[in-house]
């Protein structure tokens, strides 16, 4: 699994970069700065904004290396997911299913009866299930989860 203190990383580097480049290049527009103008005169006052823009588009740039750096660290040294929801709490279909999932995912198409369906199948006694028997391999018994 990747790194989460990486992926926190990754994750404002690259917000603080995109919404540092693009909201002020807008702002700067909102004011009448001219597009695909190579030169502005300092007495526009545009400078001061588009260098920030500059300086922020260097670190939208840079904010993809904690994510690169952040993958080969885990496929060389990560630790291996043997479960099938290492979270826990995985709410949706792929959740459901084993990890890694089997090639057509489910023997038979699942039944939906409540917008969480993993959730309901990994946590019966929370979610009012408690008719749930064991599962043969492979199979998901959503047609149990009706309630």
């Amino acid at each position: 699994m990747l790194d989460e203190r990486l992926g926190k990383i990754t994750f404002w580097t690259l917000f603080i970069g995109f919404h540092g480049t693009f909201l002020v290049q807008h702002w700067l527009g909102a004011e009448g700065m001219v597009r695909r103008s190579s030169d502005y005169l300092a007495v526009e006052g545009l400078t001061a904004l588009n260098t920030l823009s500059t300086i922020c588009s260097f670190l939208l740039g840079l904010s993809i290396l904690p994510f690169l750096y952040n993958v080969w660290k885990t496929a060389k040294y990560g630790e291996k997911v043997d479960v099938d929801d290492p979270w826990g709490y995985g709410r949706s279909l792929e959740w459901a299913t084993s990890c890694p999932p089997p090639r057509h995912n489910f023997v038979s198409l699942p039944q939906i009866r409540s917008e969480s369906p993993a959730f309901d199948l990994h946590h019966p006694e929370i979610a009012g299930l408690t008719e749930l028997t064991e599962m043969t391999e492979g199979e998901i018994p959503y047609d149990r989860l009706a309630r």
